[in-house]
């Protein structure tokens, strides 16, 4: 029989398995821990939540050699291996992105705690007093690519608001992520918080993510952050609840009363701002009223190096687009394309977001806020925009802090997750020695 402890062991030293059984006794003793550790974590006051998160960046200052030089071989490894260059961009850690880790922490330790706050109190019929308390979910288990920098995250996120974390990052970092391990585990300790309160599994076997999305036991909701694929996988075959998002088409609607001057600055920043974020613009809708808009952007575009596929109406207007196909409408290009219409009315292109939209990031460029009005209450997104472009969809830029993710889901967190999206509430009643006729 494996033992557990000689398993833990054998995954510090060696990041591997010999057998699926192995991986299944280290991730139930992960388990058991998370799940001890948030019992100490439900009941930790703010200032020592706090207190961890700047003994957390303290450590990472403290470690800036040996964090570089793990990703360092990470890096190696990821170049032999022909990893391309926009992934090797977002393995790579540099001092600065180290200092933005340390800053990010302080940021969240800075943030309200939402923990134990009592909402919509009130006295009812019978003398009693009934409200809702904020709570801990609990145990959070996050899968996550080749971004070191989203473990910090996770960590100061989950910290916050009261969860134990088990994270799982992309093997391409696995180096980098044992490194920064060792600095948030020290700095749980200075501050006398259990260090199994945030756990990243250090080993790249995938029976580990297997193993972490059906242990309904001790894990109360799993966040993937990664491609379509991997969160598909993840939803299709967890016991445990998930928060996710699937794809970002995101549209930007210009009206015929929108400032001109807005609309192009707007349609420009929210597509070329970044190609490979989740709220970039893909669709770019435009009333016929307002195509001057459409003749000013194109140059734009192009000079960007932005291809254009537009409907028939587009093209008549700009013969250098290309045709869309119905896929173009579904697609989230996460690269400099964009997808152009032109429509009749306010109808048409609320009709299309809500058909071809991914329930992500949609906004509208209107002077009209009776339609702005009714595009907030018909689009059904998870954030819908009036005169701002969609790059905003942001914890950072929502006052949030650092974000887990965006859930496109319509139950419980919806939009930008951070720390009140890590919460639940539980209803507590006050009475004075009532009793129920």
């Amino acid at each position: 029989m494996v033992s557990v402890v000689g398993t833990q062991r054998q995954v510090e030293q060696t990041g591997t398995e010999s057998t699926v059984q192995d991986v299944a006794a280290y991730m139930q003793q992960v388990g058991q821990q998370a799940r001890q550790a948030s019992a100490r974590l439900r009941s930790a006051t703010t200032a020592e939540k706090n207190s961890a998160l700047h003994a957390i960046a303290d450590a990472l200052l403290a470690s800036e050699g040996s964090l570089l030089a793990a990703n360092e071989k990470d890096l190696s490894a990821g170049r032999a291996n022909g990893l391309s260059d926009a992934l090797l961009d977002r393995l790579t850690l540099t001092p600065d992105g180290i200092k933005g880790m340390v800053e990010g922490l302080r940021q969240v330790a800075t943030l309200q705690d939402p923990v134990g706050q009592i909402d919509n109190m009130e006295y009812l019929p019978s003398g009693i007093q009934r409200g809702q308390m904020r709570v801990p979910l609990g145990v959070v288990g996050i899968i996550y690519e080749s971004r070191p920098n989203v473990t910090i995250d996770a960590t100061a996120l989950c910290l916050k608001s009261g969860n134990a974390a088990i994270l799982r990052g992309g093997k391409e970092a696995i180096n980098s992520n044992r490194a920064l391990a060792l600095a948030v585990q020290a700095g749980l300790e200075v501050a006398g918080l259990p260090a199994d309160a945030v756990q990243i599994i250090k080993t790249t076997d995938r029976a580990a993510v297997g193993a972490l999305i059906t242990m309904p036991e001790y894990v109360d909701v799993i966040v993937p952050r990664g491609g379509k694929g991997l969160i598909e996988r993840i939803a299709s075959d967890a016991r445990v609840p998930v928060i996710k998002h699937l794809d970002g088409v995101c549209h930007v609607y210009v009206d015929a009363a929108a400032d001109a001057a807005k609309a192009v600055a707007i349609a420009f920043n929210a597509k070329t701002r970044r190609y490979g974020v989740c709220n970039a613009m893909e669709t770019l809708l435009v009333h016929a009223e307002a195509t001057e808009v459409l003749t000013t952007l194109a140059p734009m575009f192009k000079e960007k190096g932005v291809e254009l596929r537009g409907c028939e109406r587009t093209r008549a207007l700009l013969p250098d687009c290309l045709p869309a196909t119905p896929e173009d409408w579904t697609t989230e290009y996460l690269a400099p394309v964009l997808a152009v219409r032109i429509v009749s009315d306010a109808d048409e292109a609320i009709a299309h977001i809500n058909h071809y939209g991914s329930q992500h990031t949609d906004a509208i460029v209107t002077e009209n806020f009776t339609l702005a009005r009714r595009f907030l209450t018909e689009v059904d997104s998870s954030s819908v925009m009036v005169n701002a472009s969609t790059a905003f969809a942001d914890g950072a830029e929502y006052g949030l802090g650092a974000e887990i993710g965006i859930s496109t889901d319509k139950i419980h967190a919806r939009g930008p997750v951070g720390l009140v999206g890590l919460t639940s509430q539980k209803y507590v009643v006050f009475g004075d020695g009532h009793t129920r006729a």
